[in-house]
Formats: structure tokens, C-alpha cells, sequence
């Protein structure tokens, strides 16, 4: 019987979590730095843009007048100059919201032409407003500035649709992808310090954890032997009825921690005789309607002894069930079919294959194909047939391993094989796959 030592991929479990880690970091700080130079990006032009249009406040010509002949030539120029410079569009307007000027830049006709296909709406209140745009890769911002007189009172509004050269563009976005770079490096750097420290920790809480699993396993094996030995005065027994567990359950494809449960079951399927006296466990004779009774109770008992463990109760199933029968004649709750758990279907099976072919002071073992033809006959009644059909094609490589190998060599076997599922249960051994 070939075993494997458990699987634990440590590192790689540690490097797909720290990798997760990078990426959720990443794009956290990398979207708050992106969002504060996107920002910086706009509050850049929108100033640029705002310093240009303010230069109408330091005219001093008074545009807030019902006579639009009013409006001076100096007005005009000054417009038509902003208009030349950075502006695709200059209006004016005075307090009334009554256009005074507008000049359009002809270097910009394609883009006022766009601009123009847009809803407008003039802003209801006195402060700056500015809408950053791209028309045909051209960065714009659209701004609105209130004019103020001498008295501070709002005397007119400039609004002009100002053009961010693309050199300022350029190096804003060269800014914003080096903060990103920095930031990403940086969370980088912090996730491969981050790992030895990790690896350590983890180290320590897995050999811990992998003792803890160790010694509950070597519990529930002790535990069995001690039953085992004052039942029949061997471990043997209880050492291959777990191992022809462990293959009938790989066989189907149990879970570790179906397969789990499935052991403790094995290991622990007769605790409850504890409390069955000896003239009754030990009687080499046939038991009386009274005494079989009395021996019954075990599988109650089994039950009361483990349900106040919350690690040794994953063996409940196979205790409390594996004297019940496929056809509802077993006991102690006459289950039938599917109502028996599975674990306990596939129990009832091992253990009475063993009895039959093992040797007891009452006995003599039966062939491994005299058991068989018994099982086989009972499958549908005592048995279920398919984990019965399962079975047979199995044992018998199974029982020439078993028959024939030591206490010693058993109990090894099953330690290894056994502390595979329980470290994968736990989940300290991620990927395990049945030999």
C-alpha cells in the first residue's frame, strides 16, 4: 500500500494571497492617486483659465449699462486678443445677462463649430463655473467669471471656452503616470517585505496546528485500540476496518472532511461497549435475547460518550448508524436506503467483512470470496448494493495487503494515510488527492 506525504503548498498559497493583496491595494492607492492628480490636472487649467479671463476685472471699463454703445473699442480689442491667445469662444455679457461681445477664434472654427452642436445654459448664481471638455483631442474648459466693479458688485460676466496646449496636457499626464508608477511600486515593494514576515508567522501556526491535528488523530487511535483491546484483545481489527474505510471512500470520491468523519467513525464505531459489562462483551457463547438486548445499548451509549466533544462528534454518523440495515430491519432507529448516512452505509460494509474474514476465539476466518458471496447476497437487504458492488471489486487486492501485514505495518499505514485527510480537513494541506 503506497502512501504519499502530505501536500502543503505553502509558498503558493501565500504568493496567490499576497498577489490578491497587491492588486486590491493597487487599484485602491492607484484610484486615489489617479482621482488627486486628476484633480490637480483640472484645478491647473481651470486657474490658467480663470488668470487669463480675469484680466478683464483689471480693465476698469464699466460694461454694466443699458447702452450698448457704451461698450469702448479698448473692450473689443481686449477680447479679440484673448481670443488670438488661448480662447476659442470670448463673450461678454453685462449684469442683465445681455450678450455685450463675442469673438470666436478662426484658428478653432472646427471646434466652435462642435461646441456649438452643445446645450448651453447660463449658471443662476454669482460664482465661477468651469466644465472641463475634449472636442477632436483637444482639452478645453469651459468658464464662467463673474465681473466686479469698483463696489465689488457683479457688473457683467466673461465667459470663453479657453484651449490647453498640449505640451501643459502632456506633462500633467506624464505627472499623473509617474504618481501611479511610484504608487504602485511602493504597495509592490510593501507586499514582497510583507512576505518572509508572513511566511514565518504562518510556519509556526502550521506546525503548531499540524501537532494539534497529529494528537487528536493519535487520540481517537488510542481510544479505539483501548476499546479494540478489551473487545478482542487487538488493535488489528480496528486498524483495518479505517483502512477499508479510507479506500471504499476513495473509491466513491468522499471529501477530506467526509473522509474525516468517516475515520473518526472507524476508529470509534464500538466506544460505546466501554459500558458493557464483561460476562455480557466477553461471553464466548451465544448471548441470550436478554444479553443481546443489553449489547445493543452500546451504539447509545457511543453517542452519549461523544456528543459533548465538538471534534470527536464528525464521528456520530458511523457510531450511532452502522448497526442499521438497507432494508430498515437493523437498529437502533430502523433507517432504511437513503435515510442511513452515507458514512454508515459504507461502515456496516467494512465491518462485516472483516468479522467474517478475520479470525476470532469463537471462529475461524472465512475466505476473502466466501465474505464477498455473503455480502453480495445481502446487498439490498442488510447492505447497500451499489457501495456493496463498490466494495467487492476492491477488497480483494485490499484484503491480500491487509491479511498478511503486521500490527506494526498497519498501524503505520494507517497514521499516514490517516493524517493526509485530517490535514486536509482542516485545511492545512490545500489540494490533496486520494493515492
Amino acid at each position: 500500500m503506497v502512501m504519499r506525504e502530505p501536500i502543503n503548498p505553502i509558498h503558493g498559497i501565500i504568493l496567490r494571497r499576497l498577489a490578491i493583496a497587491w492588486i486590491a491595494l493597487s487599484l485602491l492607492f492607484g484610484g486615489i492617486a489617479y482621482l488627486l492628480e486628476i484633480e490637480k490636472i483640472d484645478d491647473f487649467v481651470v486657474a490658467l483659465a480663470t488668470a487669463e479671463s480675469e484680466r478683464f476685472n483689471a480693465l476698469g471699463i464699466p460694461i454694466d449699462t443699458a447702452d450698448a454703445s457704451h461698450i469702448t473699442a479698448e473692450l473689443q480689442r481686449k477680447a479679440q486678443a484673448l481670443a488670438k491667445e488661448h480662447f476659442v469662444i470670448v463673450e461678454i455679457y453685462n449684469s442683465a445677462r445681455e450678450k455685450l461681445v463675442e469673438i470666436v477664434n478662426p484658428e478653432h472654427a472646427a471646434i466652435e463649430r462642435e461646441l456649438s452642436k452643445r446645450n448651453h445654459l447660463f449658471p443662476q448664481d454669482e460664482r465661477h463655473h468651469y466644465e472641463r471638455l475634449t472636442v477632436l483631442d483637444t482639452t478645453l474648459v469651459q468658464i464662467l467669471v463673474p465681473l466686479r466693479n469698483a463696489e465689488g458688485q457683479t457688473a457683467g460676466y466673461f465667459e470663453g471656452v479657453f484651449v490647453v496646449d498640449k505640451a501643459t496636457i502632456e506633462r500633467l499626464r506624464a505627472d499623473l503616470i509617474r504618481a501611479l508608477t511610484i504608487t504602485l511600486f511602493a504597495v509592490l515593494l510593501t507586499t514582497i517585505v510583507l512576505y518572509p514576515v508572513i511566511l514565518s508567522l504562518n510556519r509556526k501556526v502550521l506546525n503548531f496546528s499540524q501537532e494539534v491535528v497529529k494528537g487528536n488523530m493519535e487520540m481517537a487511535s488510542v481510544l479505539g485500540a483501548a476499546i479494540a483491546k478489551r473487545d478482542s484483545d487487538t488493535n488489528a481489527h480496528n486498524f483495518r476496518v479505517t483502512l477499508y474505510s479510507i479506500a471504499l471512500g476513495e473509491a466513491i470520491g468522499l471529501d477530506s472532511t467526509a473522509m474525516r468523519a468517516l475515520i473518526l467513525g472507524a476508529f470509534l464505531h464500538d466506544v460505546g461497549k466501554i459500558g458493557i459489562s464483561d460476562n455480557i462483551l466477553l461471553k464466548p457463547g451465544k448471548l441470550t435475547d436478554e444479553e443481546f438486548a443489553v449489547m445493543r445499548t452500546h451504539v447509545n451509549l457511543g453517542l452519549e460518550i461523544l456528543h459533548d466533544s465538538g471534534w470527536l462528534r464528525a464521528a456520530l454518523e458511523v457510531v450511532g448508524n452502522h448497526h442499521e440495515k438497507f432494508d430498515g430491519s437493523g437498529y437502533p432507529q430502523g433507517l432504511s436506503g437513503e435515510q442511513i448516512p452515507l458514512n454508515a452505509r459504507i461502515f456496516a460494509i467494512i465491518d462485516v467483512f472483516d468479522a467474517l474474514a478475520s479470525a476470532r476465539p469463537y471462529k475461524q476466518a472465512m475466505s476473502c470470496e466466501a465474505s464477498l458471496a455473503i455480502l453480495r447476497k445481502d446487498a439490498g437487504t442488510h447492505f447497500d448494493p451499489e457501495l456493496t458492488s463498490r466494495f467487492c471489486a476492491i477488497a480483494p487486492k485490499l484484503h491480500q495487503q491487509l491479511t498478511h501485514a503486521s500490527e506494526a505495518e498497519l498501524s503505520r499505514w494507517l497514521r499516514d494515510k490517516g493524517l493526509r485527510y485530517f490535514f486536509a480537513a482542516a485545511q492545512l494541506a490545500p489540494g490533496l488527492r486520494p493515492a
